[in-house]
């Protein structure tokens, strides 16, 4: 009877066809999560002519969506932890997708408003779920990167609602595109059938068969029977209240670190995705150039977010972000004094990569900080916490635009949140981080295994 450490098996395999596939699923969720951050923006213009909404109703529409999210990030990244990550999965994204599905046909601000609410308790908890998913089976070398490649899938989804919205509306109107929300409806039955439940889970239920039949999939090379003793890297120390297990084991300043860091960001990423053409309008930029702009945010997402994700493999992921939120920092600042074009696509480009490109690493980061038991309550919390930024961000730049300061002081007002996040995650001790942990208990399980 030979002994399995689960961990062990997923740390060391090689990038294969299940691999692939959680990819891909992955790929096209977060995409339809990407999807619905900007599909609202596309279609207020109408909705305020069709309703005759003044736009602080617009606004407060608005945020409905954004307090479902941070509901549904706490909620379902802590349920997650006690019924499985793949079942959680699937119930936010029957969540998300069916309510924005039925938005299409809302016939008031009042219903259409509850359909935001409850798509957004699915689209809070359904991102911190795929990313706990994704290090779950992520093989040891390739981890950031293939969070950070699934987390492209926000900026195409971001990108890929305009465009649509270019295309559907004049045709078929505003209530196409929402329309389009409910595809993955139809493919939800696939993807239950094809998503893994995550292993500790699977060990802590007691479904051995299922495990076994999984870790075959993840490593094909190796040789696993029904009467192999499954080994834990350390045993789960489960609490009735996972959000305790956050504070445990000398965590409690990291998880207030993450939570500001989270906080910071999104308060720039919704701030910056709703008024940068406008403050680029303020600046002297026409309107066809600040859209532009907002292009060049999402691609500089896409491009930082690749890179800086392959450098944190090999680096870190704390030597790499703290470095880039300090870059954003000083290249939103750079911003508000202007420059050539080039120097100012550069910059906003490099604003993406620092804003949106580093709130897609540092979720990779915190999904590998904790152990797998806490793994969707840790960043279910931290994204709770932080769309209480997203929803500030929006109302930040609204204010500042309202008491018309300089255009320079709009940009340092964004710019000092990246610094504090740049503070925030320089504080956390990477010593305290599970990763490190679970490698030296896998070192003493493999002594244990060879001895017997």
């Amino acid at each position: 009877m030979a002994k399995i450490n689960s961990t062990e098996v997923i740390a060391g395999s090689k990038f294969n066809r299940f691999h692939l596939i959680l990819l891909l699923w992955s790929f096209f969720i977060i995409s339809f999560d990407g999807y619905d951050l900007v599909v609202y923006g596309t279609v207020v213009p109408t909705l305020i002519e069709k309703w005759n909404l003044t736009p602080v109703e617009a606004g407060a529409i608005g945020t409905y969506g954004l307090f479902g999210m941070m509901f549904g990030a706490i909620l379902f990244g802590t349920l997650a932890d006690r019924i499985g990550r793949k079942n959680v999965i699937t119930i936010t994204l029957l969540l998300f997708s069916l309510f924005t599905f039925l938005c299409g046909f809302a016939q008031s601000p009042t219903v259409f408003s509850t359909f935001r609410f409850l798509a957004g308790l699915g689209l809070g908890g359904i991102m911190p779920n795929v990313i706990a998913l994704l290090t779950d089976y992520a093989p040891k070398k390739m981890r950031s990167m293939i969070v950070s490649i699934v987390l492209c899938g926000y900026s195409v989804g971001g990108i890929l609602a305009p465009l649509l919205g270019i295309f559907l509306m004049p045709k078929f109107g505003w209530e196409a595109i929402f329309w389009f929300a409910g595809l993955p409806l139809l493919l939800l039955p696939f993807m239950h059938k094809q998503l893994p439940e995550t292993a500790s889970y699977l060990i802590r239920t007691g479904r051995k068969e299922i495990l076994i039949a999984t870790l075959s999939r993840v490593s094909p090379e190796s040789t696993f029977n029904q009467n192999d003793e499954i080994v834990e890297v350390q045993k789960t120390q489960e609490t009735k209240v996972p959000i305790i297990g956050l504070f445990k084991e000398k965590r409690a300043l990291s998880t207030i670190m993450f939570w500001i860091a989270f906080f910071s960001c999104l308060l720039m990423v919704y701030g910056l995705n709703t008024w940068l053409p406008k403050l680029m309008i303020e600046a002297g930029y026409g309107l066809n150039s600040s859209l532009g702009f907002l292009i060049a945010l999402q691609g500089g997402a896409i491009i930082g977010t690749l890179i800086i994700g392959r450098l944190c493999d090999q680096y870190g992921s704390k030597k790499m972000l703290v470095p880039m939120y300090a870059s954003g920092a000083v290249a939103l600042t750079l911003l508000g004094f202007g420059g050539s074009s080039f120097l100012i696509y550069l910059l906003v480009a490099i604003a993406g990569a620092a804003t949106i490109g580093s709130q897609n690493i540092v979720q990779a980061y915190v999904s590998q900080y904790y152990p797998p038991y806490v793994r969707s309550t840790a960043l279910g919390m931290a994204s709770g916490i932080g769309r209480i930024g997203g929803m500030a961000g929006p109302l930040l730049g609204g204010f500042l635009l309202s008491i018309s300061l300089p255009i320079h002081l709009n940009f340092i007002a964004f710019a000092i949140p990246g610094l504090i996040a740049a503070i925030a995650l320089a504080v956390v001790p990477v010593k305290n981080a599970y990763t490190n942990e679970m490698d030296s208990n896998v070192e003493s399980i493999k002594t244990q295994v060879d001895a017997g």
